[in-house]
């Protein structure tokens, strides 16, 4: 991909997730997934911690509640002032700066932990992303991950959504391939020991049924909303991924207005 092509596939990416509300997706839908990370990677006061694709910080206000000091990064800087605000609530500061998951504006061994809560996996080239987050981490440091399955709940939202969507740029993988072992080990490699792959399932009770979550996700979530725009003068296109979404929805319903959505979480030392 030539250089301008980049500069325009990030653009295209920052204002994918500009779009809709994502703080309200973090908030009301997966609070509790930033905690469970923080808590799995034992952050702790002292520690200097990076958050890549942070957005409004679920999981990067939850470390600098241990003390740690905390950076949160993101390409879409749109997304902190939301954020801001969350921390100055909880009575904590972080430094927000805006920054590239596949091109880090931080030295080697920058880091005691790097972190990402279903952030770095949106970013399109996998091992430029896995590349950098290992280069930013000092030897000995904590590496963790919550990545969406492709077999969960979410994965199959994006699948189901794909056949709707614009076709990716050449060489962009997709985002719940972090989510499945094999791919992660491969990204990974020998840069990296005592690495640590569970799957978990996130419990959401935030939807009464299939069309809320529908109507929720196509208002709120940057790229289910990217996908509608892109169909939104074609109404029968519209009108049947409405039906698919919420009958997937319907499939998932634990039978009491819960759902399960799958995610991998990752945890590892740098070499």
């Amino acid at each position: 991909m030539t250089e301008s092509g980049s500069a325009e596939l990030k653009r295209r990416h920052r204002a994918m997730w500009a779009l809709g509300d994502y703080p309200s997706v973090a908030t009301e839908v997966i609070s509790g997934l930033g905690r469970r990370l923080v808590e799995a990677c034992r952050i702790g006061a002292g520690q200097h911690v990076l958050d890549i694709a942070a957005g409004s910080g679920n999981a990067a206000i939850p470390a600098a509640e241990t003390g740690a000091e905390v950076v949160a990064s993101d390409l879409t800087p749109e997304l902190f002032e939301a954020g801001r605000r969350l921390a100055a609530e909880r009575g904590v500061e972080l430094r927000w700066q805006q920054a590239d998951a596949e091109a880090l504006p931080y030295a080697d061994a920058d880091f005691d932990a790097v972190i990402s809560c279903v952030g770095v996996m949106f970013a399109p080239f996998h091992q430029a992303a896995a590349d950098e987050m290992l280069r930013v981490t000092r030897p000995g440091g904590t590496i963790g991950l919550i990545n969406w399955t492709p077999t969960g709940f979410i994965g199959q939202m994006f699948a189901t959504m794909k056949p709707f969507a614009p076709p990716p740029p050449p060489g962009a993988q997709p985002p719940p391939l972090w989510g499945d072992e094999t791919h992660v080990r491969s990204l990974l490699g020998d840069r990296v020991t005592d690495l640590e792959l569970r799957r978990e399932n996130a419990v959401i009770d935030r939807f009464a049924d299939g069309a809320e979550f529908r109507d929720f996700f196509k208002s709120y979530y940057g790229p289910a909303v990217a996908v509608y725009k892109a169909i939104a003068a074609e109404p029968d296109r519209v009108a049947q991924l409405d039906r698919e979404l919420t009958e997937l929805a319907a499939r998932h319903d634990l039978g009491d207005g819960r759902m399960e959505w799958e995610y991998l979480l990752v945890t590892a030392r740098r070499s």
